[in-house]
Parts: C-alpha cells; sequence; structure tokens
C-alpha cells in the first residue's frame, strides 16, 4: 500500500477513538495536525491542537502549493492540512496519517495521489444515529445536519482504497493496522 494514510468517515463512526488507540499501539504513526485561521480556544496549544495561522499566513501556504487539503468552514475560518509536516513525519521515518472529511480527501487525491484513504464506516445506519444521539454533543438539528452529511459520505465508499467498518474499537484498530502493514 502508501506510506501516507488518509482516514475519513461520517461524525459518530468513532475514527478519533479508533485513531487514538492506534496511537497507543504502534508509535511509528503520526497523526497529522491541521492548520487553521480560527484563534485558539482556551487550553488549545499551537502544534498540537492546530497550527493556528493568520489569514494571511494560510493564503501564503495555499498559494505556495503547502497545503495538501484545505476548506472554508461555515463561511468563517479556513482550516487545512500542512504539506511540510507529513513530508517531515514520512522522511523520520514515520507513518502520517491524515484524519479529514470527503472534500479533503478528493482534494488529497489530486495533491497527494500515492496515499491510500481508508473510509471509516459504521457497522449500521442505525448505529450510527445511535452513537450521534448517545455522544450529547449536538442539538438536534446538528446531529440531522451531520447525518445528511454523513448520507452523501457512505455514498462515496467506493472511491477508497479499503473500508473498515467499526462495530468494535480493537477489532477495527486490528484491521486498520493489518491495512497499513504495521499489523505483527
Amino acid at each position: 500500500m502508501s506510506d501516507i494514510f488518509v482516514i475519513v468517515g461520517p461524525s459518530g463512526v468513532g475514527k478519533g477513538t479508533v485513531l487514538r488507540e492506534l496511537l497507543e499501539r504502534e508509535p511509528r504513526c503520526w497523526l497529522s495536525v491541521s492548520a487553521t485561521t480560527r484563534p485558539p480556544r482556551p487550553g488549545e496549544a499551537d502544534g498540537a491542537d492546530y497550527f493556528f495561522v493568520t489569514p494571511e499566513g494560510f493564503d501564503d501556504l495555499v498559494r505556495e502549493g503547502g497545503m495538501l487539503e484545505w476548506a472554508l468552514v461555515h463561511g468563517a475560518n479556513r482550516y487545512g492540512t500542512p504539506k511540510e509536516p507529513v513530508l517531515r513525519a514520512l522522511d523520520e521515518g514515520r507513518v502520517p496519517i491524515l484524519e479529514v472529511d470527503l472534500d479533503g480527501a478528493r482534494q488529497i487525491r489530486r495533491s497527494l495521489p500515492e496515499a491510500a484513504q481508508i473510509f471509516m464506516a459504521p457497522p449500521s445506519w442505525q448505529e450510527l444515529e445511535r452513537r450521534l444521539a448517545e455522544r450529547g454533543t449536538e442539538s438536534g438539528q446538528e446531529r440531522e445536519r451531520r447525518l445528511e452529511t454523513a448520507r452523501r459520505e457512505l455514498a462515496a465508499v467506493g472511491e477508497f482504497d479499503a473500508v473498515v467498518v467499526n462495530d468494535s474499537v480493537s477489532r477495527a484498530t486490528d484491521e486498520l493496522l493489518h491495512i497499513m502493514g504495521l499489523a505483527g
């Protein structure tokens, strides 16, 4: 497969939980940190949670080809994946993992076509709805918006190199490590 891995999946599928376990089990893996033009929230650290950049600095990164993907979110702030840290991690012998949305994955196919793209899917639509409702972090309206986005994401599953069903964090992590060639 590849040495760089792109992970995509709908809100509530458990990408963050699986990736946390993967990082605990495989120290060679490195999770990309996004850049954003929004200001830091209390407790967030530059370079750890996000790379906080000015709008002008973000423009420079885009213009110079320094972003693998980026988007304007909610019409307010831009978020994206800086290329340089990903390539540096690769040069250091790490295994870069980029957690992005569907549009970001499509951009990365153009900017970094050698990256392997893996879709994380729920075991069922009903389970995805249950997980989103149980986490209780969104209003009913926001949850519906996320489910509508999930329908669009699930319809694109055929675009990906592999699909991992997150029916169990441990099993999904095992499968992801196997796909990445890191099981063993």
